[in-house]
């Protein structure tokens, strides 16, 4: 049985403004209906060859991971919580200390698009036979252009009676001359960043070419605890590694390396023109989401999470409006983005790493308006669940039901609040709202005092092991 583990722990800045630190790529669904981490772990939901998932992740998105595999009736191994994702060395490291020695480990990015299951599973089992002789196998993509924005593998002598190579070379994203020189050679590979071994190989390899990583994973592992549904690593242990990725940090170096081409479509989803490439597309070559009305336009990526998005006379483009952040380029300028994301950055600007629209253990919360003094949200609780007790110190909170019914704590007082009534909740007074219907509870909630921050709260109980946590300012100044 192979063990899939599943890394979710990356940003995926090149897909800003859809994709932000607090809701990164991931957690999208970008290619069809299901999310990209949905998608990822769905592919291995095969009990004969594979057991449930690893999965490991920032521990600030461990309730869209737990309530997304929910969604598809998939219970992980285990969620493992990082407080700071430190590349895939370190996360491979836990994941070969966490399973057994002998166990068979496929490293899968959250993020990636695969068209075809079957084939990805069929090319995965057929190299069970190298990794059962200790082999560390890399999958790799025929390239179909000289692309700048992966790593590359070079194929080296073949494997007596195998579809597999010795891996003669890494090359981490080559310039655009020496990927030229790469594909007219017809000898190099593209890096998926898929990989297959034995726990007990990559580790024995690890332990050799990055000592200090495997030490301060195993103290961290000694010190884990459970927390809910989610294994806690202290981060104590974990801060002094390296953040390297594991093609840095053992595949570079390693002789127990094999490239095996893989018979499946792959896209690392990480840029717009690579979600158009791999999106359906109209009559006018043009990939779609949302509400779009176009007028002689093509070759494009049109995509608006809320509002009309009206687009008139352009060609090779890419238009991807939010609520709050609108992002208009050609398709072939979108690997500059990371200009843009250095002068949102510079500026410290909010669009850069949440939404309007926050998501929580209990439901989610959206900004609806702002003013000085003043902020309007919309909250929906899911059924049973329920917000922490807390307090604040600057604002004061008016809550209207809009839909359903809220058991509210005021104080010492617990009230029953129906849809079209409302409740004060005065500066300094501990509350709480609960959803105790059978569908989802809609609140307004309008804020006024004289500062709005998210760090405005003080839990005092919750049901989701949040006490100790501080909340990340999302104010939208």
């Amino acid at each position: 049985m192979i063990t899939p583990v599943i890394l979710s722990g990356g940003g995926g800045t090149r897909l800003w403004p859809l994709s932000r630190a607090h809701f990164p790529k991931q957690y999208w669904p970008l290619a069809g209906s299901n999310t990209q981490l949905q998608d990822t772990a769905l592919r291995v939901l095969d009990s004969k060859h594979f057991t449930a998932p690893l999965v490991l992740c920032h521990e600030e998105h461990r309730f869209l991971v737990a309530e997304q595999l929910r969604q598809i009736s998939i219970s992980p191994l285990n969620i493992v919580l990082e407080a700071e994702t430190q590349n895939t060395t370190t996360a491979i490291t836990l994941a070969c200390l966490l399973r057994d020695p002998d166990a068979a480990l496929l490293i899968l990015p959250a993020d990636h698009a695969i068209s075809t299951r079957e084939e990805f599973i069929a090319t995965v089992i057929n190299t069970q036979p190298l990794v059962d002789s200790g082999h560390i196998v890399a999958f790799g993509i025929s390239p179909k252009h000289p692309d700048t924005r992966y790593g590359y593998l070079e194929k080296g002598e073949q494997l007596k009676n195998q579809d597999a190579y010795v891996l003669q070379r890494f090359t981490e994203k080559p310039n655009s001359e020496l990927a030229q020189q790469f594909i007219d050679s017809q000898n190099y590979y593209w890096n998926s960043g898929i990989y297959l071994f034995k726990a007990a190989v990559m580790l024995e390899e690890l332990e050799r070419l990055q000592p200090e990583t495997v030490k301060n994973c195993r103290a961290a592992i000694k010190n884990a605890y459970v927390d809910l549904d989610f294994l806690r690593l202290p981060y104590e242990q974990l801060k002094e590694n390296v953040a390297l990725s594991i093609d840095y940090a053992v595949m570079e170096h390693t002789q127990k390396a094999v490239l095996v081409p893989a018979q499946f479509t792959w896209s690392d989803v990480g840029s717009w023109d690579a979600l158009w490439e791999i999106s359906e597309k109209n009559k006018d070559n043009n990939a779609i989401h949302g509400d779009v009305l176009t007028e002689n336009v093509q070759n494009s990526y049109l995509r608006t999470e809320n509002h009309l998005l009206s687009v008139i006379g352009l060609d090779n483009i890419v238009v991807v409006a939010t609520n709050d952040a609108t992002l208009i380029a050609d398709k072939n300028s979108v690997h500059d983005l990371k200009g843009m994301i250095k002068q949102l950055k510079d500026q410290k600007r909010t669009e850069l790493t949440c939404h309007t629209r926050v998501y929580r253990p209990w439901g989610y919360y959206q900004c609806i308006d702002k003013g000085e003094r003043f902020q309007v949200k919309r909250l929906m609780i899911k059924p049973g669940a329920k917000t922490s007790v807390q307090i604040h110190f600057h604002r004061s909170e008016h809550w209207v039901v809009v839909q359903g019914t809220a058991t509210i704590l005021r104080g010492d007082d617990t009230l029953l609040i129906h849809e079209n009534e409302s409740v004060y909740l005065p500066m300094g007074i501990k509350h709480r709202v609960e959803n105790p219907g059978k569908i989802p509870l809609h609140l307004i909630e309008v804020q006024s005092g004289s500062y709005l921050g998210e760090d405005d709260i003080v839990r005092l109980e919750d049901a989701y092991g949040r006490i100790e946590e501080k909340e990340p300012s999302t104010s939208f100044n």
